[in-house]
């Protein structure tokens, strides 16, 4: 088990962030499920609400989904073959060699990544899947997009975890002791209006940070700044598409 202790980012916000959280697109359980060595049990370590492993939950006979924090288990989509429960990414309390997929999407950078793929090592069956995923900042487009980029470079980027630095390099500085397999590109979309893309920021683990250190003013900047923006080329209650670029580290495990 890891010593080290829980960075609990999104508790406090879990039920924004069961709300608000884009869903991965469909291809992506696809993919994986059809380089799984089978199909009976999947494993979504720091699975938040639920959005990866009720996806999976269509490829696979059982998910077993965790998370350390009971608030994020509490607003979890509910599946007939999810099955939800604390536990650290790093001690599912799985069985040894009995997992086909264990993914963590946008959450292994938050890990204690030694022990984390200790647990993979030993949970895994052989040819097995590890997968993690990541996505980084959102892509819009116009005025509003350049107001988003401002608001997470230079109005939170001070406020930031260091882990977010592997995000933004699309995991490739995230320490992977495997062998990679191709992965398609893939990219989640959605189309929100203003009032959605502004819950969707009300989870940043940065703005946190900020309104910690600044007050509640520091929401206000964020939400004006990103109002005038959209505003400036339409109506806020217009549905615009955003999307984000997803990123895929993803090995098969030896015998």
């Amino acid at each position: 088990m890891s010593g080290t202790p829980f960075k609990d980012h999104f508790s406090a916000r879990a039920a924004e962030y069961a709300r608000h959280r884009p869903l991965y697109p469909a291809r992506l359980a696809q993919w994986l499920a059809g380089i799984a060595p089978t199909r009976a049990l999947a494993l979504d370590c720091g699975c938040g609400a639920g959005q990866l492993a009720t996806q999976l939950a269509a490829h696979f006979e059982r998910v077993v989904a965790t998370d350390a924090s009971a608030d994020q288990l509490r607003h979890a989509q509910a599946h007939p073959r999810v099955h939800y429960h604390v536990a650290r990414a790093e001690d599912s309390g799985l069985p040894g060699h009995s997992v086909d997929l264990l993914s963590a999407a946008q959450a292994a950078h938050w890990f204690d990544l030694p022990a984390f793929y200790a647990e993979a090592r030993r949970v895994l069956r052989r040819d097995g899947v590890l997968a993690l995923v990541s996505y980084g900042v959102p892509e819009l487009d116009g005025a509003a997009g350049l107001a988003l980029r401002e608001i997470h470079d230079r109005m939170l980027g001070a406020y930031w975890p260091p882990e977010r630095a592997h995000v933004r390099s699309g995991y490739r500085t995230l320490d992977f002791p495997f062998e990679a397999l191709p992965a398609p590109a893939l990219r989640m979309q959605a189309r929100w209006s203003l009032e959605q893309l502004l819950g969707y920021l009300r989870t940043w683990s940065a703005l946190r940070g900020a309104e910690a250190a600044r007050g509640a003013g520091a929401w206000v900047e964020v939400h004006e700044h990103l109002r005038r923006a959209w505003e400036s080329e339409g109506p806020a209650g217009d549905a615009r598409c955003i999307d984000w670029p997803l990123s895929l580290r993803v090995a098969r495990m030896p015998g």
